[in-house]
């Protein structure tokens, strides 16, 4: 009987030593893991750099400083306000006229549909 108690406490002994075997692959492959993520987030924030920092030389190269473009857009509104308003006073006293002579020259007609009764 010895022998089988002896047999069971191996295969016990055997099976804790698996299972302890198998909690530290998995610890392994848990820390393999994230240290995967914290790499691969790694490059894909210095990818993001990098594509900004090219969009960025890019955006300056052809369009300028936004200041810059924001200040020939104000000056260009500027421009085309400033030159309506000159139209506007060329042109306010004949239309004011022409609009007071629809006004005050009224022939009043029969309307064509009216018959006479």
């Amino acid at each position: 009987m010895t022998s089988q108690t002896q047999g069971i406490q191996q295969l016990l002994a055997a099976e804790k030593k698996a299972a302890e075997k198998v909690a530290e692959a998995r610890k392994r492959k848990a820390r393999r893991l994230k240290q995967a993520k914290d790499e691969a987030t790694e490059e894909i924030e210095k990818y993001r750099q990098e594509r900004e920092r090219l969009f960025k030389e890019f955006e300056a190269k052809h369009m300028g400083s936004r200041e810059g473009v924001a200040a020939k857009i104000d000056a260009d509104t500027r421009n085309k306000i400033a030159e309506m308003e000159r139209a506007i006073a060329s042109r306010k006293e004949p239309v004011i006229s022409e609009v007071l002579q629809f006004v005050y020259n009224i022939s009043p007609e029969l309307h064509k549909n009216y018959v006479l009764q």
